[in-house]
């Protein structure tokens, strides 16, 4: 018997229908929603938090040994935590700043808290990565802590920083199926409820070639971006 002809294949033929998408377009578009916002958050917050524990460090631009032990002690708890204890922790937190515990907004909350520490460090090991000699030499031409930051070591370390905010986009995606059972929205949402729940494997098939398309589109475009810089670099 052919394998087209096994019922396997129909659930998969029918995972592209009109009637799947009709129901999962709108779930798709809350999931882009929560990526886009959570991305933006994690992108700034990350790698102010990525600089400020690479500036205080041990051997960096300003060492402050005990402020930079007790926000790397922090930072680790948090990305100790996995992501459903961690979306579970910040419920309260999204209800007091929104009013609600439930919904797309209020997965944002959990989603940056979660991926934000993780991302932070990212970007601390890539400014960790700079030669020492280019450091030095600012700090012999006078420049400032700032002038060193914003000057020399993230324009070295901006591929670096791309790469790994690529990871963290990953990481926010696959996060958002999961808080889908919590209510968030989104293609989690239809997943479980559908997929899981009713046992509509075309809904869950569907749901998760949206989820691979997504990771794939951030994963060739983080790579393309960082390649582009590198080259534009070799060529200066």
């Amino acid at each position: 018997m052919s394998f087209l002809k096994f019922p396997f294949w129909d659930v998969v033929k029918h995972a592209f229908s009109k009637e799947v998408w009709d129901v999962l377009l709108p779930a798709v578009w809350d999931t882009l929603y929560m990526v886009v916002l959570s991305a933006v958050i994690t992108l700034v917050l990350g790698v102010l938090l990525g600089i400020a524990l690479s500036v205080i460090a041990k051997d960096g631009v300003r060492p402050i040994p005990v402020l930079n032990e007790t926000a790397g002690t922090i930072v680790n708890c948090l990305r100790s935590l996995p992501q459903m204890i961690m979306i579970i922790i910040t419920l309260p937190l999204a209800r007091i700043l929104l009013g609600q515990s439930y919904g797309v907004n209020a997965c944002i909350i959990a989603l940056a808290a979660s991926c934000i520490p993780m991302y932070a460090r990212l970007v601390q090991g890539a400014l960790v990565e700079i030669p020492k000699g280019k450091i030095e030499a600012a700090k012999a031409m006078g420049s400032s802590s700032a002038t060193i930051v914003f000057k020399v070591m993230l324009p070295e370390a901006i591929p670096s920083i791309i790469r790994g905010f690529t990871v963290a986009l990953i990481g926010i995606i696959s996060m958002t199926a999961l808080a889908g059972s919590f209510g968030a929205g989104g293609i989690g949402d239809i997943a479980v409820r559908f997929g899981f729940n009713r046992f509509y494997h075309d809904m869950l098939i569907a749901s998760v070639l949206v989820l691979i398309v997504m990771v794939e589109i951030a994963q060739i475009f983080g790579d393309m971006i960082s390649n582009l810089i590198l080259k534009k670099r070799h060529l200066i």
